[in-house]
């Protein structure tokens, strides 16, 4: 079930949907991780060729998962999907999917930290070299991608910088030397999202961020062109056993119906603390897309659910506010229904050297706001009394 002509929030409540027998209005959850073969025969078949509702083992596709694979890969405008276990586990799959000993792959170097523990430590490994540039200068993308280079990676909005980055022109780039582009697009969501629209080979989510949005559990996915989902993709995945269990697909097909209600409310209430907040004497600086001043306006003029604040006072100033604040939580996720502050240099990037957290922006008086469902009026209240111990 699934019509290319629905509208995103009509797709997020009914793409996919396959119905039993029964007739059941909430997609059906099939706890197995394996299915049985009327004849011996037909297992033989099965396994040369499945079709489209026909399952194996769980590891290979399930009836649950299938549905929200359809309806993501419906919302998003690809061919198809597959679900995984977790963001960074659909990350390191389409990147292994795509690459061998010898290829060239080359990167924004502002990056999620377990992203750069993937192309700076796993990849190189396997022979894989690994270039980075900043994402946001074309040139360095245009001396970078030469002929050869097997796969271009970069988050379309950073983490936690929020540099945004003009993902059309970088993939005209790309295709212009035979490589494939693959985007993380988890700060864009699947609600604002253009970047199959804008050429994009594969794009990866972590489902466990905005689609599941209320806290509960991982997953991730990965979307493009049927051979590259039902080739190298599902081929990897498959074989290295990252796919999403059926639990969580029921839950982020849950998460899906109300998707759109949720991000543009959050969009909304990140720009009124924005808003808020860019006179603020107690800042150094404020970053967020949706404002008419900031660099990446022009490429994601919706802003996103997400802003960074930089506090006077350093790490002592950060943490001081963080541990005054009452609505928001202290925590490492974001895209939640509740609002969330993080600290960058001590929890998701702690792992770099403090040369290479200075190089990418992330200074020790950063801090990432995730803004969930909460009244803005209450969210900006509660802000402003922290911000005022400094």
């Amino acid at each position: 079930m699934g019509h290319r002509n629905w509208s995103k929030r009509t797709q997020a409540v009914h793409g996919g949907t396959r119905r039993s027998a029964y007739g059941e209005m909430s997609e059906a959850l099939f706890l197995t991780q394996g299915f049985a073969y009327p004849t011996a025969e037909a297992a033989e078949a099965r396994f040369r060729h499945a079709g489209k509702d026909e399952f194996i083992y769980a590891r290979y596709g399930n009836p649950t998962v299938a549905m929200l694979q359809d309806r993501i890969a419906a919302l998003e405008g690809a061919e198809a999907a597959f679900a995984t276990a977790s963001g960074m586990a659909a990350v390191n799959g389409a990147l292994m999917a795509l690459v061998k000993g010898g290829d060239r792959v080359v990167a924004a170097r502002a990056l999620f930290g377990s992203c750069l523990y993937i192309l700076e430590e796993i990849l190189p490994r396997f022979g894989v070299e690994v270039v980075f540039v900043d994402g946001t200068d074309l040139d360095q993308w245009r001396a970078a991608i030469i002929p050869g280079t097997a796969v271009v990676f970069f988050e379309t909005v950073s983490n936690p910088t929020l540099e945004v980055i003009d993902a059309a022109a970088v993939v005209a780039i790309a295709h212009g030397a035979g490589a494939k582009v693959v985007v993380d697009n988890v700060f864009v969501t699947p609600v604002f999202s253009r970047a199959i629209e804008q050429g994009a080979d594969l794009v990866v989510y972590s489902a466990t961020k905005h689609i599941d949005g209320q806290g509960r559990c991982l997953g991730g996915l990965i979307l493009g062109r049927e051979a590259d989902i039902h080739g190298p993709v599902e081929t990897y995945m498959k074989h290295t056993g990252g796919a999403m269990s059926p639990f969580n697909a029921w839950v982020m097909l849950k998460g899906l119906e109300t998707l759109e209600l949720r991000v543009r409310a959050q969009a909304a209430g990140a720009r009124a603390v924005a808003d808020a907040l860019v006179p603020h004497p107690r800042l150094s600086q404020l970053i967020y897309p949706g404002l008419p001043g900031d660099p990446g306006y022009p490429q994601f003029p919706e802003g996103g659910t997400v802003l960074s604040i930089e506090v006077e006072g350093g790490q002592e100033g950060a943490f001081r506010l963080l541990n005054a604040l009452e609505i928001w939580q202290i925590s490492n996720n974001l895209g939640d229904a509740k609002s969330i502050a993080t600290h960058p240099a001590t929890t998701t990037h702690q792992r770099l050297p403090a040369d290479r957290q200075a190089a990418l922006g992330i200074t020790p008086g950063l801090i990432r706001l995730s803004v969930g469902l909460e009244d803005p009026v209450d969210l900006i209240a509660d802000l402003s009394a922290a911000l005022d111990l400094l």
